[in-house]
């Protein structure tokens, strides 16, 4: 309590409590500090890390079906024997591109789903699911090559051509002459898609409150909030003075306000 110009004024804060509005202010009891992010023990971490494990098998086993596809899909190469040697049947033919064009084209087609996939059932996924989207397109990829290979026509054309004998048309194996090139398009396609999926429809970071700096301001003496020498304070300087600030015991009339 203090005195001051016939006017007697309660302290703001009771010095019994803290003050709530004191930063260095010490956490309650039992209260414990969370744990950095990306730390090991940060289960958001491991979460994540399980998803991307889950997202890598999945999309590494759909390059079955694009094998499968591949197979179904792709242009046959004819070739046919003259006893001696093996030709192609028809040298001015595009067959042999045509594999790799719709190896590309399905394996994009495959890279638009997965990453449309994972984007629709994991989407505040981080940076682990994205490496793996890219990973299982690789091995997706890698998979269906030799799946449709293996399925595929026999890679011993001698002995094919042999086996069906003298000017007989069979078909080539199945190969893929750009492998590198087919090979990335799954894991580039859906990088950059799911990229374009989180920036259009992907959460958004909070807005910061700014109502939170009220409290900052009204205690260092703000507007309004009765700081000493400040408006709706206590007396200034040469005990001249207008209205006691918060908390101010009420001056009776013609009295000294004590009480």
């Amino acid at each position: 309590m203090a005195w001051h110009d016939g006017t007697v004024t309660a302290p703001l804060t009771p010095p019994h409590q803290p003050n709530p509005h004191d930063p260095w202010q010490a956490p309650p009891s039992g209260s414990h500090l969370a744990p950095s992010s990306g730390s090991p023990d940060d289960p958001d971490t491991a979460t994540e890390l399980r998803q991307a494990a889950v997202v890598t098998v999945l999309v590494a086993i759909a390059g079955v079906a694009l094998g499968l596809l591949w197979l179904w899909l792709a242009p046959r190469v004819p070739l046919v024997s003259d006893g001696s040697a093996v030709f192609l049947r028809n040298s001015e033919g595009e067959e042999a591109i045509g594999a790799d064009g719709t190896f590309v084209l399905l394996a994009a087609g495959f890279a638009v789903l997965s990453a449309a996939a994972v984007f629709w059932r994991l989407r505040r996924g981080g940076v682990f699911v994205v490496v793996g989207l890219a990973l299982g397109g690789v091995l997706g990829s890698l998979l269906a090559w030799r799946v449709g290979v293996w399925l595929g026509p026999s890679s011993d054309v001698v002995a094919r051509a042999r086996e069906v004998g003298k000017g007989v048309v069979f078909d080539a194996p199945l190969e893929l002459h750009a492998v590198t090139v087919a090979v990335l398009v799954w894991p580039f396609v859906a990088l950059a898609l799911h990229l374009l999926l989180t920036a259009a429809f992907g959460p958004r970071d909070p807005e910061p409150d700014w109502a939170a700096g009220a409290g900052w301001s009204s205690y260092y003496g703000g507007p309004g909030e009765g700081s000493e020498g400040g408006p709706g304070g206590a007396a200034g300087p040469g005990g001249s003075g207008g209205s006691a600030g918060p908390g101010a015991s009420p001056v009776p009339p013609g009295g000294s306000g004590v009480s």
